[in-house]
């Protein structure tokens, strides 16, 4: 395990992340990048390629909350599906979604082969109907898509076909996105990192953000020392606490859990995902699983709404695995982990300005990947000036939770239980 990482399959088979130190001192830079995930190493490599001095502060190691520790899907569209996207804004801003989304997916392949970034990259996402209820909305998604945004790499898979992919008879259908993608998230997010410190970002580890001020030249403040910049990035997501109280109304931290089984024999790796895809069901607390680059079953499953993670996760998210699929029941679990996100009330990201110079994006809702790599792109040309794009984004309804972040937990969890519960009938 590398050093300074939770213990986890990723961080077990991480690419050498190198150390780098932590602030100290007063420094004077173009922009300071508030946080090390896939948002931040995203703006910092953007914004460091368009000649911008940048400093980038991440409290840990890069890569060390969620974007290091998720299911590494790289799906198409926004976290909300299109055609509910429709009902709440208008047709052209749908559109800009939609071409962001699809842009966001072809970025991220991009980079990692544009810096050479090794991460197991890998084709297609499939969603497959977890009730009898959901296979008409995947049909229907499908050919929605097919007809009005003229998307090819997305069909219908019928319910044997599924289970011929899946090892399962569980699933009731599937809807195959082969544009899609999945990839190791911490050496991705690793390969971004030094991608932009290449490009002449300077990266500070262990350098907690305590506050920061505002004005023509805000001041970000940490233990060790200080950065004045012409512009401040904020890119924390579900690690934000209190640094900004008016982000934190727009969005909610919930834990999520993943497993590593033992490396599977090739011959039943191919049974349990014949095509070596990505898949999630369509459960609200959904389950989220793939192959990795040495056949090991990654899994995800089960949501808690606390600080506190549950005491075994092997066991936690196994019973969700074996629902799935039960004759993995002898199989070895090597790894469990968990991760903070950010979801917001209705699921569409949350960008925006504290101020002219101070920018953030946030609240990805389970779909980071490709949404904050993007993001990063958007705040680097929001930064340069050229905010159409951003504002695209920024102006997405994201309502803010009702209380505050002093009432929110409560609200929240009684819906998410509710949802839960609905899974379950």
């Amino acid at each position: 395990m590398n050093s300074g990482y939770i213990d986890s399959y990723y961080a077990a088979t991480a690419n050498a992340p190198g150390s780098r130190p932590a602030l100290a001192g007063d420094l004077e830079v173009d922009v300071c990048v508030i946080g090390g995930g896939f948002t931040g190493a995203s703006a910092a490599l953007h914004l460091a390629e368009r000649g911008y001095s940048v400093a980038l502060l991440e409290a840990e190691r890069v890569g060390w909350g969620a974007s290091g520790r998720n299911g590494g899907h790289v799906g198409v569209g926004q976290r909300k599906g299109q055609e509910e996207l429709e009902k709440i804004v208008d047709p052209a801003i749908a559109l800009a979604c939609w071409e962001l989304g699809l842009e966001a997916v072809a970025l991220v392949k991009e980079l990692v082969t544009r810096h050479n970034i090794a991460c197991d990259l890998k084709q297609g996402i499939l969603h497959v109907a977890a009730k009898p209820s959901h296979v008409k909305d995947l049909r229907s998604t499908c050919t929605h898509l097919q007809q009005k945004y003229h998307y090819e790499d997305v069909r219908f898979v019928e319910r044997q076909e599924t289970a011929q992919m899946l090892g399962t008879e569980k699933y009731f259908a599937g809807q195959l996105e082969s544009g899609a993608a999945h990839l190791h998230p911490l050496n991705y997010v690793l390969g971004l990192g030094a991608a932009a410190e290449s490009a002449g970002t300077k990266i500070f580890e262990h350098s907690r953000v305590t506050g920061f001020d505002g004005g023509a030249s805000p001041r970000v403040q940490t233990d060790g020392g200080s950065v004045r910049a012409k512009y401040v990035v904020i890119g924390c997501n579900g690690y934000l606490e209190k640094l900004s109280a008016p982000m934190a109304r727009k969005i909610m931290p919930i834990n999520n859990f993943v497993l590593a089984t033992e490396p599977l024999p090739a011959t039943q790796a191919a049974e349990l995902i014949r095509d070596d895809v990505a898949v999630q069901d369509t459960l609200f607390v959904l389950s989220y699983w793939k192959l990795s680059g040495d056949n090991r079953l990654l899994f995800g499953g089960g949501e808690t709404y606390t600080k506190r993670f549950p005491h075994d996760l092997k066991k936690f998210v196994r019973k969700y695995m074996l629902r799935v699929y039960p004759q993995l029941e002898g199989t070895r679990i090597d790894y469990a982990w968990g991760g903070t996100l950010a979801i917001t009330m209705n699921r569409l990201p949350s960008f925006g300005r504290l101020s002219d110079n101070i920018f953030f994006a946030q609240g990805y809702s389970g779909h980071g990947v490709p949404t904050a790599t993007l993001a990063g792109k958007l705040l680097a040309e929001a930064v340069a000036g050229t905010a159409e794009r951003f504002d695209v984004m920024a102006n997405l309804p994201t309502p803010t939770f009702p209380g505050g972040t002093l009432l929110r937990w409560p609200g929240m969890v009684l819906g998410l239980v509710y949802y839960g519960l609905r899974d379950k009938l």
